[in-house]
């Protein structure tokens, strides 16, 4: 079973910064893509930023230039890191992946619960 946990949400007011972090744990033989989505209330659920197996990352043009994404596979972790964050950034975020596990194989759209991001004008 493989599991994602969000962390690092919070209250913030713009212009300031936060990280995010997304846990992968459970049995993994590879991570094939990592992704960060947020869902503001009475919005649909928008991609924030990817980041493929090969390094390439991909942004909402939204959060181009404010938002980086990372990836720290020792820890299997995956990184938000959020600067000059605006009211519009206020959102639940959510962490997304896509894996190759053992006696399965490949394991697509795995979702974390989510962690609220809140930004203050």
């Amino acid at each position: 079973q493989v599991q994602l946990v969000e962390s690092g949400g919070g209250s913030v007011q713009a212009g300031e910064s936060l990280r995010l972090s997304c846990a992968v744990s459970g049995r993994i033989f590879r991570i094939n893509a990592m992704a960060w989505y947020r869902q503001a209330p009475g919005n649909q659920r928008e991609l924030v930023a990817s980041l493929h197996s090969s390094g390439i990352t991909n942004y909402a043009d939204s959060v181009k230039g404010r938002f980086t994404i990372s990836r720290d596979n020792a820890k299997n972790t995956v990184y938000l890191r959020m600067n000059s964050l605006k009211a519009e950034d206020t959102a639940v975020y959510y962490c997304n992946g896509d894996f190759v596990v053992p006696g399965w194989g490949v394991l697509n759209d795995r979702w974390g619960q989510g962690t609220q991001v809140t930004v203050s004008s």
